[in-house]
C-alpha cells in the first residue's frame, strides 16, 4: 500500500498532518494547497537566524510594547501581502532545498510571494511572550509572519512554538495519533471513503 503526506511541518512544530494512503496518494497536492490554521507563540526583543528557537539569537530591543499597540500591530496583518519566505525552508532553488544551501553558508535571496492572513485572534501577552491564532493561505510561513510583526513593532521577534490545528476542513480534534494507526484502521477508513487499497 502506498503512503504519503501532504506537506512537512517546521522542525519545532506540532499538530495536524494529513497522511494519504492508497488511491489518495494521487491527490496529495490537492490537500497540501488547502488553507491552514496555527496556534503561534512568539518572543519579542530578539530575532533568530532561522526565525525560530533553533537559530542564533540577535538582540534588537528591550522595549516592552503596550498591549494595545501590540494587539493592533498583530491584527494589522489580517490582509494579503508580499511575504519573503525564510531561507531555512524547504523551498527548492535550482533543485536543492533552501535550508540545505543556507546551512552551507550560501547567501540566499528568496523572492516574496503573495500570502493571505484570513484571520488573526490575539490570545495572550506576557512579555516577552505573545500568543495568537492565525488562519492563513497555503504557502504562508508563520516564521516570516512573526518576523514581519517584530519588524513592524521595532522590537524584533522569533517563533518559539507552533501548532497546526486545521488543514482545510480537517481539524486536529478529529485526528488520530500515530500510535493509534493500524492496518485495520487504515483499511476501515479507506472502505468508508470508497478508496482503493
Amino acid at each position: 500500500m502506498k503512503v504519503g503526506h501532504t506537506g512537512t511541518l517546521d522542525p519545532l512544530a506540532t499538530g495536524l498532518m494529513i497522511v494519504v494512503v492508497g488511491s489518495y496518494c494521487k491527490r496529495a497536492e490537492q490537500f497540501s494547497k488547502l488553507d491552514k490554521t496555527y496556534e503561534v507563540t512568539m518572543r519579542l526583543g530578539h530575532t533568530s537566524t532561522t526565525g525560530d528557537n533553533e537559530g542564533e539569537k540577535i538582540h534588537i530591543s528591550d522595549e516592552i510594547p503596550p498591549e494595545t499597540a501590540l494587539k493592533n500591530t498583530v491584527l494589522s496583518f489580517r490582509q494579503t501581502y508580499d511575504q519573503v519566505p525564510p531561507v531555512y525552508s524547504a523551498i527548492k532553488i535550482d533543485g536543492k532545498r533552501a535550508y540545505k544551501l543556507a546551512r552551507q553558508g550560501i547567501d540566499l535571496k528568496l523572492e516574496p510571494r503573495k500570502v493571505t492572513i484570513h484571520r488573526i485572534d490575539f490570545t495572550e501577552y506576557d512579555y516577552p511572550e505573545v500568543r495568537f491564532t492565525a488562519a492563513v493561505s497555503s504557502g504562508t510561513y508563520i516564521r516570516s509572519l512573526v518576523e514581519d510583526i517584530g519588524q513592524k513593532l521595532g522590537t524584533g521577534a522569533y517563533m518559539t512554538a507552533l501548532r497546526r490545528i486545521t488543514v482545510g476542513d480537517f481539524n486536529i480534534l478529529d485526528a488520530v495519533s500515530p500510535a493509534d494507526i493500524s492496518s485495520q484502521y487504515i483499511e476501515r477508513t479507506l472502505a468508508q471513503q470508497g478508496a482503493v487499497c
